[in-house]
């Protein structure tokens, strides 16, 4: 595997990792739906979380989707670092 592309794919899921987690803290405060960061981060995290989302048994008011998407990013990382690699 090209090691260029690899950086590049491995950059791009750590900056998807960091959207992922910041729209999860972001449960934590008030926030305006019309918020144009709030906005930004449903619109780029949320076609990663919908599916895992209807997946997942319903939890009453917990949402883990974040969780198992953050999980299959890192092991994706992992992938693309060790083919990298060898």
């Amino acid at each position: 595997m090209n090691d260029g592309i690899a950086t590049l794919f491995v950059a791009l899921l750590y900056a998807l990792i960091l959207l992922v987690l910041a729209r999860s803290l972001m449960t934590w405060f008030p926030v305006r739906p019309d918020n144009p960061v709030a906005s930004f981060l449903f619109r780029v995290t949320e076609p990663l979380l919908a599916p895992v989302r209807n997946v997942l048994p319903k939890t009453g008011m917990f949402d883990f989707s974040a969780m198992v998407v953050l999980l299959l990013l890192y092991v994706m990382v992992a992938v693309v670092e060790r083919a990298a690699s060898g």
